[in-house]
């Protein structure tokens, strides 16, 4: 039997080690990970460039796991040693902003409890940060299977609750513009069961859902995959388990001080397929704006 613990050749690059990981968490390759494995790998490669890096064991506090579990999961991937990890996910250098965040913001912080406006800065820097990190991460090919499959579906639907209830409504808004039949996902009051049956196979489901994740989402986007239908998730890491049923995965950073999820980032992904759906479709979309805009006109819906 294929030894699948490990594998020959490791990773050179960042974008490879991701690459790798998303298809681990899909079952694509004969490397098996555990849950807990593909978790620290998946966060490790968020880590990329930060100083926790410069040793395992900071890294190993930083993740809040052993340092031997590092160390296996480096020879896992194919490489001897750890240090051999470390220099791919150190070749990417961090801007100065998050670095000064890292070092010096929690440090002001502290020595003024009181300053609101510095406690303002640092949750606009660390969104901030995320964006830069999720347009580093973000692959062409990725954004424009997601854009191809939304726009040329038969149908669309969103699937997210709690937080993400409101980044798929201004989803389906931005590609409800662009084309027709766009739509949350039993958002006609029928129920989530009766919105999938109501979908044929080679329609698309956008689910979103970051840790720590609603098992009412993974499973809603287990089904549509299962059923043929083509999911595409916005999610954090590629050990979420939306990554496993997807087609198209698109992950956002979004690690900050903010007290619950923070959606920064993930409003900012959105914008980003939103637009590349709409260079993607040209003509079409043109049109389709422009009939909705006669549409606003004639009903005298906005003030001038």
């Amino acid at each position: 039997m294929p030894d699948t613990s490990r594998i020959a050749r490791p990773p050179e690059t960042v974008e490879a080690l991701r690459a790798l990981s998303l298809r681990i968490s899909r079952g694509e390759t004969e490397l098996r990970l555990g849950p807990k494995a593909q978790e620290v790998l998946a966060r490790l490669i968020e880590l990329n460039g930060d100083q926790a890096l410069l040793s395992i064991s900071t890294a190993a506090r930083q993740l809040q796991v052993n340092p031997s579990t590092i160390s296996r999961l480096a020879r896992s991937l194919g490489y001897e040693r750890f240090s051999d990890l470390q220099g791919v996910l150190l070749s990417t250098s961090l801007s100065q902003s998050r670095s000064f965040y890292r070092d010096h913001a929690s440090t002001a912080l502290k020595a003024d409890r009181h300053h609101l406006q510095a406690q303002a800065d640092r949750l606009c820097a660390e969104n901030r940060q995320n964006i830069e990190r999720f347009a580093q991460g973000l692959e062409h090919g990725d954004i424009e299977a997601f854009a191809q499959a939304v726009m040329g579906a038969g149908r669309v639907r969103l699937h997210g609750v709690r937080q993400f209830h409101a980044l798929c409504s201004f989803t389906a808004y931005g590609l409800g513009m662009l084309r027709a039949d766009v739509g949350l996902l039993g958002g006609t009051g029928n129920g989530i069961a009766e919105g999938l049956a109501a979908m044929s196979p080679g329609d698309v489901l956008i689910a979103a859902s970051c840790k720590p994740y609603t098992r009412q989402v993974v499973d809603v986007c287990r089904v549509a995959h299962e059923h043929g239908m083509q999911t595409l998730v916005l999610t954090d890491y590629a050990s979420s388990p939306l990554v496993r049923h997807s087609d198209v995965s698109i992950l956002v950073p979004h690690e900050t001080s903010f007290l619950s999820n923070s959606m920064v980032a993930f409003f900012a992904a959105a914008e980003c397929l939103i637009n590349a759906c709409a260079t993607v479709a040209g003509d079409d979309a043109a049109t389709a704006i422009s009939r909705r805009d006669r549409f606003i006109d004639e009903l005298g819906i906005e003030m001038s």
